[in-house]
């Protein structure tokens, strides 16, 4: 999956674009962890009552040149994308999604662009 300027998860009525003035160090600081490609990546359970549950996963990648980014809501294995915002029984997570996100957009990494 490339790497764009504007993402949005599955069900989510926002959507989302880097913030041109992001840091390196800011997203270090967040908890993202360089790949061998350069890139920035986040794993998050989602899970509000252990950050060990096997519920679901939000992931984010950044690109190693700031410029683009993509992110998903997965299964705990991370291997299947899943839509939390259509089922009643994950408002737990959805609760946990948001206060990422708000983070993310309180540190200036994300602007939502609605």
């Amino acid at each position: 999956m490339a790497f764009s300027t504007t993402a949005k998860v599955s069900g989510d009525s926002h959507a989302y674009e880097l913030n041109s003035e992001v840091k390196k160090y800011t997203l270090k600081d967040l908890g993202f962890t360089e790949t061998k490609a350069g890139n920035y990546s986040l794993e998050r359970s989602l899970d509000p009552n252990s950050p060990y549950g096997t519920g679901y996963k939000f992931k984010m990648m950044v690109s190693k040149g700031l410029d683009g980014f993509r992110m998903s809501i997965t299964t705990g294995n991370g291997l299947q994308k899943v839509n939390i915002f259509k089922n009643s029984e994950t408002q737990e997570s959805i609760d946990q999604f948001n206060f990422l996100i708000n983070n993310l957009v309180d540190r200036e990494v994300l602007k939502r662009t609605d």
